[in-house]
């Protein structure tokens, strides 16, 4: 008789240790879940920020084409969608002013860089914030482009925000950027401006 009240206390006792155990697992999915909710709280806040249209003209102050800039839960995503370009590979950069003053352009000051980084893809120190891949404009003088610019954002307030007191420029250089040269890649002539936020 005592063996089986033994095996009995026994059996409750791993019952109540189950039950517990369940209660973890429950918690802890709770927990993921709580995360899961504030990760789509983030997206319908994302869906609501900002976007930015810029025109980009060249030195004749024609205008080449346009950008759009969106804010994205990494980044910003740009989309660029230009004609009347020489072909060939060339620098695209933001930069830190949003004026674009012809004859070169050089009103928008330089690389948008509120860390304080090196120029560069490829420096160990780098990249500045501002520092975008180069684009590939075709033999009839055409690029459409898109990529993620993951270090600065449309959010108003924040350092690396493009929104700033003095605006950004959205430039496209003569030459490709090599990622690497100060301060600029060695990109050549800026042959393209976009004020953004204009």
């Amino acid at each position: 008789m005592k063996r089986w009240v033994v095996l009995l206390a026994a059996l409750l006792f791993f019952m109540v240790l189950s039950g517990c155990a369940d209660t973890d697992d429950d918690m802890e999915n709770t927990k993921h879940h709580g995360s899961e909710t504030s990760i789509e709280t983030f997206g319908s806040l994302s869906e609501e920020t900002t976007e930015v249209n810029v025109t980009m003209y060249n030195r004749d102050m024609e205008k080449v084409g346009t950008a759009t800039i969106r804010q994205v839960h990494d980044g910003t995503n740009i989309t660029l969608d230009a004609s009347n370009l020489p072909p060939g590979t060339h620098g695209f950069h933001i930069h830190e002013k949003g004026v674009c003053e012809t004859p070169d352009f050089e009103s928008a000051g330089g690389h948008f860089n509120p860390t304080n980084a090196k120029h560069g893809f490829e420096h160990p120190k780098g990249p500045h914030a501002g520092d975008l891949p180069n684009i590939v404009v075709k033999e009839d003088g055409t690029v459409r482009t898109e990529g993620i610019a993951d270090m600065v954002t449309l959010i108003k307030g924040k350092k690396n925000s493009l929104l700033g007191n003095e605006g950004t420029a959205l430039i496209i250089h003569a030459e490709a950027d090599d990622y690497k040269s100060q301060p600029s890649g060695n990109a050549g002539d800026r042959i393209a401006c976009g004020v953004i936020g204009e």
